[in-house]
């Protein structure tokens, strides 16, 4: 045997180990765990799990997820397109500290971002003041610290940065020759936006978005310190945590019950994330 024959022995022996390495741990990892899941949910037979997964406190829970989700998605959507533009498409001073300032979310702790926004807009929070003033002079009842607000807000919080992030690569690569060819031949900004930087992108936000809402969904940390009322403020993730903590064995497997609404949502984003992954490199290899 030549060294050639040698050295791809190595190199098939190496692979199948690394294949086999991999596989066990997703599958010990990620696969059984969200098996065990679904297998808890259906312990007390599939009536129980109906009956868990209908319950108004379930319902509330989904509602405020979506909302809360929905608004993230649209309010990230629209700032993360304007901060990837402006990062990519224009030179100022504090480019780079803004640049920075957008990945705050991902090194600090959800809870810390719960507790900053519950001191900035709760009662001992320095806006509420303008809030009780506010109040009083048109009689509403805005709340933000333990309403739907602070969760929208908690929420938009931690998932900011998913967009941002998956567009300024593109745009980058993109660069602005395009741009400013159009420009010059008068095109305005809207046009030149639609025409020429929206179609390079859209993959890439697409995808942003998908991302965003995953983490949308399964917040937990930041929305656990401005959300304390079960039944109107409550996301899956909260009542899940109430269902479990409530210890009883029926609790318990309500709590997986509910758990599998969430798991068949990463499932379908997955989903439609392969389908973007696929036809964002079906169109890259068609180029």
């Amino acid at each position: 045997m030549n060294e050639l024959e040698k050295l791809e022995k190595r190199k098939k022996r190496t692979r199948h180990i690394l294949i086999t390495v991999s596989v066990l741990f997703i599958f010990l990892m990620l696969v059984l765990p969200l098996l065990c899941i679904i297998a808890s949910s259906l312990k007390e037979g599939f009536a129980f799990y109906m009956q868990s997964i209908r319950t108004d406190y379930v319902k509330s829970a989904l509602k405020v997820t979506l909302i809360a989700t929905v608004a993230a998605v649209v309010i990230n959507t629209f700032f993360g397109l304007c901060v990837s533009w402006l990062l990519t498409k224009f030179s100022f001073r504090g480019k780079q500290v803004l640049a920075t300032l957008i990945d705050i979310p991902f090194s600090i702790s959800p809870v810390i971002v719960g507790l900053a926004f519950l001191m900035t807009f709760g009662r001992l929070g320095w806006t509420y003041p303008f809030i009780r003033a506010i109040n009083q002079f048109f009689g509403t009842n805005i709340r933000i610290a333990f309403a739907i607000p602070g969760v929208i807000l908690a929420t938009v919080f931690v998932t900011f940065p998913y967009v941002s992030r998956e567009v300024i690569p593109v745009l980058n690569a993109q660069g602005k020759d395009e741009e400013e060819a159009a420009a010059l031949m008068g095109a305005g900004g809207l046009k030149i936006f639609f025409k020429i930087t929206f179609p390079q992108m859209k993959w890439a936000l697409l995808y942003g978005v998908i991302l965003c809402t995953s983490r949308a969904l399964g917040e937990f940390g930041a929305v656990n310190a401005l959300s304390k009322t079960r039944g109107e403020t409550f996301t899956l993730p909260l009542e899940i945590d109430a269902l479990y903590m409530s210890g009883t064995e029926q609790s318990v497997t309500a709590a997986f019950a509910v758990s599998s609404l969430l798991v068949i949502l990463a499932v379908i984003i997955l989903f439609l994330r392969n389908i973007l992954e696929y036809r964002a490199k079906s169109r890259r290899e068609s180029h």
